[in-house]
């Protein structure tokens, strides 16, 4: 099995602050994101991934979060094999030191 390329909050955080356009999926659940998400992040649930396979470009690469860097790491392995570019942030949101926002439609 190909190994996920993985970011640290840290490094993600730095590419925010740069103004780097990082294309985020939070895969946590509503009462998760309720909480506070990453501002830029899109919130597609784990369970809705399979079928949201359409909003996934395979030239554009995405960062998948989570609360600890596990689910999004599975999301991760199941898109890698469908072909698509991604990179697990390892530690997920316990480990998120950046700024939040309360989850909003526009994180629809």
């Amino acid at each position: 099995m190909p190994e996920i390329n993985e970011i640290s909050p840290q490094e993600l955080d730095e590419k925010l602050q740069k103004g780097e356009k990082v294309s985020i999926v939070d895969v946590r659940e509503d009462e998760e994101v309720a909480g506070g998400m990453i501002p830029s992040a899109k919130h597609i649930k784990m369970g809705d991934i399979p079928d949201n396979l359409s909003y996934f470009d395979k030239d554009t690469e995405y960062i998948f979060i989570c609360r600890s860097g596990r689910r999004s790491e599975n999301v991760s392995m199941f898109l890698q094999d469908q072909g698509f570019k991604v990179r697990n942030m390892t530690g997920g949101m316990l480990e998120w030191q950046g700024e939040t926002k309360p989850k909003s439609s526009e994180n629809e």
